[in-house]
């Protein structure tokens, strides 16, 4: 499974999360550090012009796992989540699985 690990503890803004994800995520120069942007990258993993380093295969999934959970700005981790519920619903109304796993720790 792929995966792609954020520190929780060292994401205190939006700023922050949004740095870490482009790094751990691999997100183009471009990446406009919004979560509609962060939305945008997440939706394509499966597709050729993918927006982030992982390319799916059609059964494969990405883990998001974010190390130290509790420590995370509280708005943020909340937005996390509905996001990847959100994005697994647009998978599946495309007839494909879902694409995201979220792993707190």
């Amino acid at each position: 499974m792929a995966t792609a690990e954020l520190n929780g503890a060292a994401i205190q803004d939006e700023a922050s999360f949004h740095a870490a994800c482009k790094a751990a995520m691999g997100f183009p120069d471009t990446y406009g550090n919004t979560m509609d942007a962060w939305v945008d990258c997440l939706s394509y993993l499966r597709d050729e012009d993918s927006m982030s380093k992982f390319r799916l295969k059609p059964n494969e999934v990405l883990d998001i796992v974010i190390q130290d959970a509790a420590a995370m700005q509280p708005d943020i981790l909340e937005e996390v989540t509905y996001c990847v519920a959100g994005l697994n619903e647009r998978y599946e109304d495309y007839g494909e699985k879902p694409a995201l796993k979220l792993t707190l720790r």
